[in-house]
């Protein structure tokens, strides 16, 4: 059984019904630049992405004196917010703590969805992506996570033959890497 295939299990584990592929780093590295870029480059391809990202800030993403902040601030939650172009759930946590990528994926909906990129929590289990950039000379998180299947760096650097390295600074030979390892592997 190869790598790719044991990180298959995990986003089984996860009980996704699409490949799903992190990109872990330090804080400050460009994963959402990278992000930002390789985005729209999958979705040329035909893909469709949705995007769990992992935040250790508290926000706001509803605005104060508008009616649905007014009305979740008098207790309701979850607080749905649609119009014609979009919509948003908003639920507040009554337990402050981490939250798991496997409760963030049962209420994500993957009904029109191709692959789901998650941005952040490196301390699950299921196939991501490091993002290093040697000038931060911040530790490499691969020789601790095992479920990381590619390196994307912007200089070259030694690691095991199993690891993929990918040139940070071309987005789309990353896409490409998804297409064929993780897409691929998927069907």
């Amino acid at each position: 059984m190869t790598s790719y295939d044991n990180n298959l299990m995990l986003v089984d584990m996860l009980n996704a019904q699409i490949p799903v592929l992190g990109f872990v780093a330090a804080s400050g590295t460009g994963k959402t630049t990278l992000l930002t870029c390789l985005i729209p480059i999958l979705k040329q391809d035909g893909l469709r992405i949705g995007l769990i990202k992992h935040s250790h800030h508290d926000f706001e993403i509803d605005q104060a004196g508008k009616d649905s902040f007014r009305l979740r601030k008098a207790g309701a939650s979850p607080v749905m917010l649609v119009s014609r172009y979009r919509r948003a759930i908003i639920s507040d946590f009554t337990q402050k703590e981490e939250p798991q990528l496997i409760d963030q994926l049962k209420q994500f909906d993957q009904s029109e969805l191709d692959l789901i990129l998650v941005e952040g929590f490196k301390a699950e289990q299921f196939p991501k992506i490091e993002i290093h950039r040697a000038s931060l000379k911040k530790p490499l998180l691969y020789p601790t996570d095992q479920n990381i299947i590619a390196i994307a760096t912007d200089s070259a650097i030694e690691t095991p033959a199993y690891l993929t390295q990918l040139d940070l600074n071309r987005p789309e030979l990353i896409a490409a890497f998804i297409q064929t390892h993780v897409m691929k592997n998927h069907d």
